[in-house]
């Protein structure tokens, strides 16, 4: 062991000396009959185990011990190698399987291992995944990052035959992927109702930790749900992960969560951890969407996901007080799309989404995983809160399209501290040309973020557009000025800021200490 867990190690063990013996003391009073001394020490005598003692151990051990027997023959170990892109790798492009990976999924894919090759050569490159059949003819679900640029996969079943595999279809947006063995008569796996998880709950999650262990299984409950994606690339990816404590390692990816009847819930996809290895935090992708999109990549080898056009915010407590709300629950429109589903149905920026069709929305997750579920051309009834008052929508779902929209970051440097520590100057032709900030926004470009300052905590970043304070336009530094000055000391401020092709509200908790000063800048 490391010489830090050695010392943690011995520092328990001289914690728990220190406390066994008054305890021991204790006991000896009030439970002598059950004490005995011997070589001049105090002992316990140990207390006989019998079935009544162990019951509800050995039931819960059964219980479990049933459910992994069910599920474990439908697991697989999924086995890719890809070419990389040595020049693009070089470059930190999009070249190599393991680049084109988000932080949290790159040390989760298992071992990824570069063969050795000539210098003009792409090298080959090898990673480990799991996956889970759900048809007796040889169709499994698995990760779209396992698989993605594979020139081969081979997949290890539970009674430890081989066969080749080949890609039925894929989808980037949620990370998953149906791949093909030439096979009949397997086990698969039952259907499970994600919606229905409730944190608590347990679950069991089943793969080839660390691309060695294969078909492991390991145990711990919902710890969560509806969680969004920290590591989304695309504002438009929708979230409602499941998040767990039984144990997740790199190489878990793709491999199924499921409940206490064995049935699938879950996709487990990522972890976060600053170690690289599990540390309590392991995310499924919910079975609810899996199944729909499975489903379409079996039919058609490709997926059509429902799009509206919007970005979204959560509601918070913070927040709901702008847009007058009772409570802090619903999915905020921070952006809509020109000429989108959204835009032609008559939801307008600032709108509170809280039912779609009949059904509750929590927040944007929800409203995401909702809509991404719905086939383009499909009918849609929003139940909207505008200005405190309810309005009903019926809009017709459009198809998503992946867009690749980017702002750079580079700006000039403002000097001064304000009372929510920003600079901010017009946004004047050149800024928009250097930002590709489109001629349909208008507001203040931020010039400068004071570390630490409410502006900060908010996640504004230098290059991003201010559009609007406390729902109102922000059409220039002088008007954004006199917004913020006329905001009570320690009152919340809620900015809409554009930032990489996607607008957002943020709640910005004002300063009060900086509140009076006669800085121009805020």
């Amino acid at each position: 062991m490391p010489a830090t867990t050695n010392e943690l190690v011995a520092n328990a063990k001289a914690i728990a000396k220190k406390l066994s013996a008054p305890a021991a003391v204790v006991g000896a009073f009030a439970l002598g009959a059950a004490l005995f001394v011997g070589h001049g020490r105090v002992q316990a005598a140990a207390m006989p185990l019998d079935d009544n003692s162990v019951s509800a151990l050995t039931a819960l051990d059964h219980a479990m011990e049933a459910v992994a027997s069910k599920v474990t023959p439908a697991v697989v170990n999924v086995a890719v190698t890809a070419r990389g892109n040595n020049e693009e790798e070089a470059d930190g492009g999009e070249g190599g399987q393991l680049q084109q990976l988000p932080p949290g999924l790159r040390q989760f894919f298992g071992p990824l291992m570069p063969q050795g090759q000539q210098p003009d050569q792409q090298p080959l490159e090898h990673g480990i995944g799991s996956g889970i059949i759900i048809s007796p003819d040889g169709y499994i679900v698995t990760n779209n990052h396992v698989v993605n640029g594979a020139t081969q996969i081979k997949v290890t079943l539970n009674d430890r035959r081989v066969f080749n595999a080949k890609v039925i279809g894929t989808d980037k947006l949620t990370d998953l992927a149906v791949i093909k063995i030439n096979a009949t008569n397997l086990p698969t796996i039952a259907w499970g109702d994600s919606t229905k998880l409730e944190p608590g709950q347990t679950v069991l999650a089943f793969g080839s930790p660390f691309g060695y262990f294969q078909f492991s299984v390991t145990r711990g409950i919902i710890s969560a749900v509806n969680r969004p994606n920290p590591y989304s690339d695309d504002a438009r990816k929708p979230g409602g992960y499941i998040q767990t404590d039984a144990a997740i390692n790199p190489g878990n990816s793709g491999g199924p969560l499921v409940d206490a009847r064995g049935e699938l819930v879950g996709i487990n996809t990522f972890i976060i951890s600053n170690s690289g290895s599990f540390a309590g935090a392991g995310f499924a992708i919910p079975a609810q969407m899996v199944r729909t999109t499975a489903e379409q990549l079996m039919k058609n080898g490709k997926i059509e996901h429902g799009y509206l056009g919007i970005n979204i915010n959560d509601v918070t407590p913070a927040n709901a007080q702008f847009f007058n709300l009772k409570d802090a629950s619903g999915a905020i429109v921070a952006q809509v799309s020109p000429d989108s589903p959204a835009s032609r149905g008559g939801l307008k920026q600032g709108d509170v989404v809280t039912e779609v069709n009949g059904q509750k929305v929590t927040n944007g997750g929800a409203l995401q995983v909702a809509i991404s579920e719905m086939n383009p051309g499909a009918a849609l009834k929003l139940g909207v809160i505008r200005d405190g008052q309810p309005v009903s929508l019926n809009l017709t779902v459009g198809q998503y399209h992946a867009k690749g929209e980017e702002a750079s970051n580079d700006s000039p440097t403002g000097q001064q501290k304000g009372k929510i520590g920003l600079a901010v100057a017009d946004l004047n032709d050149q800024a928009r040309q250097q930002l590709n900030v489109p001629e349909s926004i208008k507001g203040v470009v931020v010039q400068q973020v004071r570390p630490g300052s409410p502006a900060d905590d908010a996640g504004i970043q230098p290059g991003d557009v201010v559009v609007e304070v406390n729902r109102k336009p922000a059409a220039s530094a002088s008007q954004f000025m006199s917004a913020v000055r006329a905001t009570a000391a320690g009152k919340d401020l809620l900015l809409l800021v554009w930032s990489r092709g996607n607008a957002s509200y943020r709640t910005v908790h004002t300063d009060p200490d900086l509140a009076q000063n006669g800085d121009d800048n805020q």
